[in-house]
């Protein structure tokens, strides 16, 4: 008995870091931003009760149907795109080509830079009068838009720039490709398959939980989208680039309605909860696990 309270206690002491760190910085702040949510609170007075009337006030709000409808824009255009160029560079790296690890990595690296140095990169290349974008147009004989400038293309402009990011789901199609036995392709090859079929056929079903986990996390963020808007347009022009999030935060670091931003943000979790469960039934059927 008293051993085992003594590994009980030694148990806590070792779990007792995360623990605090669980209670302080992701329990506490969870449930306070829901109360935040049903009360009136400035971060400067004390919160006062108000039931659901932040929620009501977001549907009369237009400004947030604004983001709101922009944010699904982007994401209904950025996340098919951009999983349709990452696994087609997963196939071309997936070939056997001399120094390919270092393509791979080549492809990869623009992952790993910090938004910031991003977002400055491509406010040079979308520039009117000086950006490589519209010298590569003008070379062709075309004229460039003012891409951040007009409100027709500022969103078009941050979907193109979305794809400067595609190495983390390219390397995780890259997992799924290498994973692929080869007798089926050896198999289908036999029975006189192209390589049309034998992509239809074989490796997009085999690939299809990488295809699976790529949506869901490209949807996560294309419902976060923040920075890179923020730091480029900052919402503009005419409220064009005003994605959920860049609304939540004027709400709660400009407006300091930090009640309000909590709606919004309990809001957009239901919102992504609701959209990715639905991803998940439409694709039950369709996708395959292997020994199933």
């Amino acid at each position: 008995m008293r051993q085992r309270r003594k590994n009980l206690r030694n148990g806590l002491l070792f779990v007792m870091p995360w623990l605090i760190g669980f209670s302080f910085f992701l329990a506490y702040p969870t449930i306070a931003s829901l109360y935040y949510s049903l009360s009136v609170y400035d971060m400067f007075t004390p919160p006062k009760w108000n039931g659901f009337g932040n929620y009501w006030e977001l549907f009369h709000d237009p400004i947030f149907w604004i983001s709101l409808s922009n944010t699904f824009y982007y994401a209904i255009f950025a996340i098919p795109l951009g999983q349709v160029i990452a696994l087609l560079l997963a196939l071309l790296l997936n070939t056997k080509v001399k120094a390919m690890p270092v393509f791979r990595t080549i492809y990869f690296l623009p992952t790993i830079v910090p938004p910031v140095v991003i977002a400055i990169l491509w406010l040079w290349i979308f520039n009117t009068r000086y950006g490589v974008l519209n010298a590569l147009l003008a070379g062709i004989g075309i004229r460039g838009p003012n891409w951040l400038g007009d409100p027709a293309w500022a969103k078009p402009a941050l979907i193109l720039m979305s794809f400067w990011t595609v190495g983390q789901p390219m390397i995780i199609y890259l997992a799924g490709l290498q994973d692929v036995p080869q007798q089926l392709y050896e198999a289908a090859e036999l029975d006189g398959a192209n390589w049309w079929q034998k992509t239809l056929r074989i490796t997009l079903p085999m690939v299809s939980p990488a295809m699976l986990l790529n949506v869901i996390i490209g949807l996560i963020w294309a419902m976060q989208i923040f920075t890179l808007p923020y730091i480029m347009t900052g919402g503009g022009p005419m409220r064009a680039t005003t994605f959920y999030a860049l609304y939540l935060y004027e709400n709660a670091f400009q407006f300091f309605k930090m009640g309000y931003a909590s709606a919004m943000a309990w809001l957009l979790f239901i919102i992504i909860l609701t959209c990715t469960l639905i991803i998940f039934k439409i694709s039950s059927k369709k996708i395959y696990y292997a020994g199933k």
